[in-house]
């Protein structure tokens, strides 16, 4: 049913909870986040990198300037067509933009201070 989902390896579409795009440099990324599991102190989720499509573009037909133009690539388009149709059925909630930083400034502050954890055992192995 979801074709470019399940070639990306996500074979249970329906575990999705939500997803993000952003630009980085000359790639857009994608990060695909799971629905939290039973027992899991952080939601799962995946990364994925596209780079950008190159295009030219005439500017000016009179001096034939062209212009060297960026866009998004064709089979991340396919992919979010698909998180889409997956994640528009819920319906949007009000979230208060104050409640909404203090929640991912409070889930930032679990996942450094997890990696910090980790970091120092590391060190003690040493």
């Amino acid at each position: 049913m979801f074709p470019h989902l399940n070639g990306l390896g996500i074979h249970d579409p329906s575990q999705i909870e939500r997803y993000s795009l952003r630009q980085e440099a000359q790639k857009d990324v994608l990060k695909i986040y799971f629905k939290k599991q039973k027992g899991e102190l952080f939601a799962k989720s995946v990364k994925f990198k596209y780079p950008r499509q190159k295009k030219s573009v005439l500017v000016d037909s009179g001096s034939h300037q062209y212009k060297e133009v960026t866009e998004i690539n064709r089979n991340l388009t396919l992919i979010i067509d698909e998180l889409n149709k997956i994640t528009r059925h819920e319906t949007p909630e009000e979230i208060d933009v104050k409640q909404k930083i203090l929640k991912d400034l409070r889930h930032l502050e679990k996942v450094v201070a997890s990696k910090i954890a980790e970091i120092e055992a590391d060190l003690e192995k040493l």
